[in-house]
């Protein structure tokens, strides 16, 4: 494996807190130069006649090298409280992020003072993914499918610079269900899982190129029986992939993971490190894993985080409860608990700051 610039895995940027913002956070995102994007619902209900409830929502923005977060406008409109929020927000950039709710998008390119709305439809392709973009699919066959009736997924990229969604020229062979990753990871490098076509066992596939080509490897996975997906993060010296899917013994477990599996020659060939068995923890994960030096990985659990210092071959439980981890431009983001949330760029020292600690149902 090459090794990376060590730049790429130093001392985590400092996020400015925000507890005092209202209701609380979802979709925090943020880009390469710090900026950032969250979300925010506060909901306000009526117990006595629930369908008087009502959730107000707002997008907190950190403009980059801003030492506080300010609230602006969003484009969503103001629900129901028994309706919940299914919005969703996808940083896209210095500045730039898009609002998805159902088939309606909302684009912004100068930090949320401005929304331009749109639609999710898939407009032409692209023969590359750009800095900024974020990847994900679409139901190719047949066209427009719902999720349960799609046959076949294609890779999309969402434009950083008008939030549209274009089809990804050439993919990679993993299957009729390619899942992505929708980050790039801190080499620059692409990842989309999916299964063999030849065994139908799980595999990988990286572009080095920004989606120009596809380089696919088959994991040393303990079954023969698809998986859902495989979790990739990549580390200053190795690169780890979660192999998810129901466990064939034990008590069934959220978020099962099967197997964990380690690169050091950036994804060429693997070796499986871990087999997750009936009771030895851990046996979920939430998220990614959190790659570290010299063989030290920690995996976050439905109930607690475990740690490994020989590449994943044992692991011990660690003092802090659960916690959800995911790559953002900025590092691998962890959010421990509602509010709380902390940054990583070499697993192991964390910039830790809160967002929208009120409570989230008032009154």
């Amino acid at each position: 494996m090459a090794t990376p610039d060590p730049g790429l895995f130093g001392a985590p940027p400092e996020i400015p807190s925000a507890p005092g913002l209202p209701g609380w956070a979802h979709s925090l995102g943020f880009a390469r130069d710090g900026s950032g994007f969250a979300l925010l619902a506060s909901c306000v209900t009526d117990p006595a006649v629930p369908a008087n409830g009502f959730c107000r929502q707002y997008v907190a923005v950190r403009d980059a090298g801003a030492r506080e977060w300010v609230l602006r406008r969003s484009p969503l409109p103001q629900v129901a409280g028994t309706e919940g929020i299914s919005a969703n927000l996808l940083p896209l950039g210095p500045g730039r992020a898009l609002v998805e709710e159902g088939a309606r998008t909302w684009f912004t390119k100068d930090g949320g003072r401005n929304w331009r709305a749109g639609d999710r439809r898939t407009v032409g392709t692209t023969q590359e993914i750009p800095a900024g973009a974020v990847l994900d699919t679409d139901c190719a066959v047949p066209s427009e499918a719902l999720p349960d009736d799609c046959e076949r997924h294609r890779l999309v990229v969402v434009s950083p610079q008008d939030g549209r969604r274009r089809a990804l020229a050439r993919m990679p062979l993993l299957g009729a269900h390619p899942r992505p990753q929708e980050q790039p990871e801190p080499d620059g490098s692409w990842w989309v899982s999916g299964t063999d076509p030849l065994s139908g066992r799980a595999a990988v596939a990286v572009s080095r190129d920004g989606g120009r080509g596809w380089t696919v490897s088959r994991l040393p996975s303990p079954t023969t029986r698809p998986g859902w997906h495989t979790a990739v993060a990549v580390g200053r010296d190795a690169v780890y992939a979660a192999e998810m899917g129901e466990l064939a013994d034990g008590e069934p477990v959220k978020n099962p993971m099967r197997a964990l599996h380690r690169s050091v020659d950036g994804g060429r060939t693997w070796q499986r490190m871990w087999t997750t068995g009936p009771s030895e923890q851990p046996r979920s994960l939430l998220g990614l894993p959190v790659p570290g030096p010299g063989g030290r990985v920690e995996i976050g659990t439905e109930l607690s985080g475990y740690e490994s210092g020989d590449g994943g071959r044992t692991f011990v439980r660690l003092g802090d409860g659960t916690h959800h981890t995911r790559r953002t431009p900025l590092g691998l983001l962890r959010e421990a608990s509602r509010c709380q949330y902390a940054l990583t760029l070499d697993g192991v020292r964390w910039s830790e700051f809160q967002l929208a600690c009120e409570d989230p149902v008032g009154d």
